[in-house]
């Protein structure tokens, strides 16, 4: 079962104790497996680990303004999903857990807007629970996003998306942005075996059933021969 409590703004976060004065700790489960990548989000990072979090599932589900901004969302095979979670009772996976100065948590939060903060508490790889809880980005609805936190409106908030005919964000009929993907799976695979397995076993494309392995047998095929645009080559190299 999914144990968390819902972070409803920045004073919530900032409440939260952490391991080192002055900090709170943050999972990663996607791009955020590379402690490079989350080197290049937040600089003054410290105490990079991994961790397992159960009663949650990662899926392919969440389509972000920044795979258009960049150029590498495909619209016309709708390849423009990143990953998010939420709860499920029957799933584990491993995240990296790493820790923030709550000065920096303001920008935290207008980076990651669209997503509902959660408080969870992973435990180490061996099964010890942490002694503090860590934030992680979770699902959220169209409807719940719009009501709660989009203070601009539904109209100027999709102006991000310029041209792109995108007027949903939280979506089930959606595919892995492919250097996305790749970076992820990279990343994953960086931190040794059993991340990497994991994260292709207990990563879903947005249909909740489809993993990324079996992705990858079918129509995923060549993406991890791809190479990311020279903009991406250091935040998505893996």
């Amino acid at each position: 079962m999914a144990v968390y409590s819902v972070l409803d703004d920045a004073s919530a976060l900032a409440s939260l104790p952490g391991d080192v004065d002055g900090y709170i700790s943050i999972c990663g489960y996607g791009s955020l497996l590379s402690e490079k990548s989350a080197r290049s989000t937040f600089p003054n990072l410290i105490n990079f680990r991994t961790a397992r979090l159960t009663g949650f599932r990662r899926l392919f589900s969440f389509v972000g303004a920044f795979f258009f901004t960049h150029g590498i969302a495909n619209l016309k095979t709708q390849e423009i999903a990143a990953l998010s979670v939420e709860p499920y009772e029957d799933e584990t996976f491993i995240t990296t857990v790493f820790d923030i100065k709550k000065t920096e948590i303001p920008a935290f939060i207008q980076r990651e807007r669209e997503y509902r903060f959660l408080a969870v508490v992973p435990e180490s790889l061996d099964g010890k629970p942490f002694t503090n809880p860590a934030v992680i980005c979770a699902s959220y609805t169209d409807e719940e996003f719009f009501k709660f936190k989009c203070c601009e409106g539904k109209e100027t908030y999709f102006q991000h998306y310029g041209e792109y005919n995108v007027h949903k964000i939280w979506r089930d009929d959606v595919l892995p942005c492919r250097v996305y993907l790749r970076h992820c799976v990279l990343a994953a695979k960086s931190l040794g075996d059993e991340v990497y397995n994991n994260f292709l076993d207990h990563a879903f494309i947005a249909d909740r059933k489809t993993t990324i392995r079996q992705y990858f047998e079918t129509i995923g095929t060549g993406i991890m021969e791809e190479e990311p645009p020279e903009s991406l080559k250091t935040r998505y190299g893996g």
